[in-house]
């Protein structure tokens, strides 16, 4: 997202969790795989396995984008025993439950504004994940999909 007249932007990369309705967002300057890898490190806390929490399957399902498919995100995917990847076909976009994400923050959330700094900017997006996430209803599953 540019932030109108300044070469700055925010990349945004994240998770839609199915089961919760909630919507993980990593906002950075960057959009690299160490972008992906930070957005690993707070799913974990979040699904990763815990002493007194019951392990339900995560399964996250990835796209074949530049930053999941690198070397270090590959080892990052690897060393999460407790996370399925499933990865959709190449040049597959519309199959990316995310996306629909994405679209309603930009077109319902974002639209017609016009941000002075990438900070304000940060701001808003992360107000725009708080109400995008209050709207969503969870629905019941047994098992925890992840899109990214």
């Amino acid at each position: 997202m540019p932030a109108p007249s300044q070469s700055r932007k925010l990349a945004l990369v994240g998770a839609l969790d199915h089961a919760a309705g909630t919507l993980i967002v990593h906002r950075s300057a960057t959009k690299r795989s160490t972008d992906f890898i930070a957005l690993l490190e707070r799913l974990d806390p979040i699904y990763g396995p815990r002493p007194g929490r019951v392990a339900k399957p995560v399964v996250l399902v990835l796209d074949n984008g530049p930053i999941h498919i690198s070397k270090a995100s590959r080892a990052a995917l690897d060393s999460r025993a407790w996370l399925t990847v499933e990865w959709l076909p190449k040049y597959a976009r519309e199959l990316n439950d995310i996306e629909r994400s994405w679209r309603d923050l930009k077109r319902h959330f974002l639209a017609h504004q016009t941000f002075r700094s990438v900070e304000e900017l940060d701001a808003a997006v992360e107000t725009a994940v708080n109400r995008l996430n209050q709207e969503r209803r969870p629905s019941l599953c047994n098992s925890q999909r992840i899109a990214a």
